[in-house]
């Protein structure tokens, strides 16, 4: 699934950031239907939003659970609210934070880059959406 396809090395030969690798791999995965101006959202997410904050590939994640799960809006919709809560608290479990800064400083090299942080949000994703099962486009 995801990881798997962004293991064989998707993102790296297209210069994607963190955010947009997991947002365009799950488009690609996962036929999402997102035309490239949709795509351009996941841009703002990378770096932790350029804060270092939250990590952009998992801000990316819960904007492919909103894509799949949520028919028209956030409050209709408590159960991707609760994926969303799974796919943070599993991240953060598994990888000893949410945060960029702190990713950063555990995972990050100069060769792979982000890529760790990156693949392993998408196991993380993958898990989730493999669980749930893809509905029928909204």
């Amino acid at each position: 699934m995801l990881k798997e396809y962004i293991e064989t090395g998707f993102g790296i030969g297209e210069d994607l950031s963190c955010s947009e690798t997991i947002l365009y791999g799950a488009n690609k995965v996962w036929d999402l239907g997102l035309d490239k101006n949709a795509l351009k959202m996941a841009a703002g997410l990378s770096a932790g939003c350029y804060t270092e904050n939250i990590c952009g590939a998992l801000t990316a994640g819960i904007m492919v659970l909103s894509r799949l799960y949520v028919e028209d809006r956030a409050h209709e919709s408590s159960y991707n609210g609760e994926l969303v809560e799974e796919l943070i608290k599993t991240y953060r479990e598994e990888m000893g934070s949410e945060l960029c800064t702190p990713l950063k400083d555990k995972y990050r090299t100069e060769e792979e880059k982000c890529r760790p942080v990156i693949i392993r949000a998408a196991e993380v994703l993958d898990r989730i959406v493999k669980r749930e099962g893809i509905p029928s486009r909204n």
